[in-house]
């Protein structure tokens, strides 16, 4: 089914269509329409309903010939053509009689790669996180061509039927290859529309032999460039922004013949317990312009309690990237020199921080383990560990091992160094131990982009087969070994053997995998007995 569904919605259209309209101009639109309000640092605070995360369960690809025998359908929900075109036709009929709001703009920073994109809006404050969050041919300077790569309608009013409409709920997000369309109805969470654009250049670009990664990117004052992959909640956005690098990017990336690019022109980033202190350039970046989601604001002061978990543990601010002092626009930088992967580990067993082989490297990115943090999803109210393949499962339309031969090729033709870096708990499980304090990891951070790491020792810990070093700068030695931090050293040895059990279990699943790659992760309970 290919339309041109822009034309047949704008065309005769009856009520006011505004395209590209400027910052200012939606922020007083959207507060005089009671989409949202101001709060005390000039941010527009909005709530977005049932809705406050992405709605996995609610995702479908559209079943067309064309890209059929290539989907990953373990992991992608299936929609037939029949399904979507009366779901496309009740959004268009809805939109009809409303005031919409365009923005053309592109995904992707690389020229050379880059996906032009349409979204149309019902609401002006999802309008201003589009503009936000995609690259703008006002700052870039690229000339939107007469056809977009992608359309994405966005429509929360539009609900569902579940019975008639082949969905699970009242709520759909449906990418349609075949016609280049996503299709949004029955949820107001605005970032269903940027993760819906990441799923559609995880399909494309590997077949132009580009690496997409769910990752973000930061790059030295010596052009050296560190990517740092992880689900919500991991630190990626965090940890990039850092006073001392240039922002590349915060999210979403493509490593590519020539280095490596932002698919987006700003960020999201997660504001539970956001400070100053802790994080400076996310915090001064909530300012006008900024769309701040579904946090608990005094409307008297106008001030957020970026504490208050009443709402939703979930919440986020949407920004451009400028907003971040030192970043780099569009995002595009060299070849990786650091690769780090992040996890939360609610068992409170991983290293905070561990050296890879080639071969780790890649077991660790199909495994994608961390912990789903509450909030990220619905229905998620306490930490679960989950295994993510290539840390990114719910938007991968292909197969992990396509994304995996990529990066194992990328690493070992740009002699990239990788590290698992934990940002979850120490001295015990959630509930009972402590989270590894933001400051310590920077350090370890650093000493990873900075090459440290690559003259001292290491020591093998004796159950995930992991290289961890001997020191680390800032860093106290009884910190980076997991085990010391237990009171109990056999409470310790069960719950690490228990993880390892679980990422052998969820490693089963991957069929056609070499040896050397398998032999690389936990060793085998055989090997482990009572070993700590």
């Amino acid at each position: 089914m290919k339309q041109n569904i822009a034309e047949v919605l704008l065309q005769q259209h009856s009520h006011p269509v505004h395209v590209n309209l400027a910052i200012p101009r939606l922020v007083e639109t959207a507060v005089c329409r009671g989409e949202g309000l101001l709060s005390s640092t000039g941010a527009l605070r909005v709530t977005t309903g049932k809705y406050t995360g992405r709605s996995p369960n609610d995702k479908f690809i559209v079943d067309t010939a064309d890209v059929r025998d290539a989907i990953w359908w373990d992991n992608n929900l299936k929609i037939s053509e029949t399904n979507f075109a009366k779901l496309l036709e009740k959004a268009l009929a809805y939109l009809k009689d409303k005031e919409l709001f365009v923005f053309e703009g592109f995904a992707g920073a690389d020229t050379g790669h880059t996906l032009p994109v349409r979204v149309i809006n019902e609401y002006a404050w999802q309008n201003i996180f589009v503009q936000q969050l995609f690259l703008r041919s006002s700052d870039t300077g690229w000339a939107f061509p007469n056809e977009p790569g992608f359309t994405v309608l966005c429509a929360p009013g539009v609900t569902a039927d579940p019975a008639q409409d082949g969905t699970n709920s009242e709520a759909f997000v449906i990418i349609n290859f075949a016609s280049k369309i996503v299709l949004i109805g029955g949820t107001q969470y605005a970032g269903e529309m940027k993760k819906s654009i990441f799923s559609v250049l995880n399909y494309l670009l590997p077949e132009q032999g580009i690496l997409s990664m769910h990752c973000s990117a930061n790059q030295g004052s010596n052009n050296e460039v560190s990517l740092f992959f992880g689900l919500s909640g991991t630190g990626k956005t965090s940890l990039s922004a850092d006073p001392d690098r240039f922002l590349i990017g915060d999210d979403e990336h493509g490593w590519a013949e020539h280095g490596v690019f932002n698919f987006e022109g700003g960020c999201y980033a997660k504001c539970i317990n956001l400070t100053h202190e802790n994080e400076p350039q996310i915090w001064d970046a909530v300012r006008f312009g900024a769309v701040l989601e579904n946090a608990v604001m005094d409307h008297a002061t106008r001030a957020v309690d970026f504490a208050s978990e009443e709402i939703t543990e979930n919440t986020r601010a949407a920004y451009p990237v400028h907003f971040i002092p030192n970043c780099i626009y569009p995002g595009v930088g060299a070849h990786p020199s650091t690769v780090i992967f992040l996890t939360a580990d609610a068992f409170g067993v991983l290293p905070p921080i561990a050296k890879l082989s080639p071969e780790q490297a890649m077991y660790y990115f199909l495994s994608g383990y961390t912990s789903k943090l509450a909030g990220t999803e619905r229905g998620i109210t306490e930490p679960q560990a989950t295994f993510s393949a290539c840390f990114g499962s719910p938007f991968l339309p292909l197969h992990p091992m396509r994304y995996a031969s990529l990066l194992k090729e990328k690493i070992a033709q740009h002699n990239t160094r990788v590290f698992l870096i934990n940002t979850g708990w120490q001295g015990g499980a959630y509930g009972v131990g402590k989270r590894i304090s933001i400051q310590l990891t920077r350090r370890m951070v650093a000493a990873a982009m900075d090459g440290y790491l690559d003259y001292v020792d290491y020591e093998l810990h004796p159950i995930f087969n992991l290289m961890i070093p001997a020191s680390c700068p800032g860093v106290p030695d009884g910190v980076l070994q997991p085990q010391s931090s237990w009171a109990d050293p056999a409470a310790y040895h069960k719950a690490a053997v228990h993880l390892a059990g679980m990422f052998d279990k969820n490693f089963r699943k991957f069929s056609g995998i070499p040896s050397e790659v398998i032999n690389s992760g936990p060793f085998s309970l055989d090997k482990i007995g009572n070993a700590v």
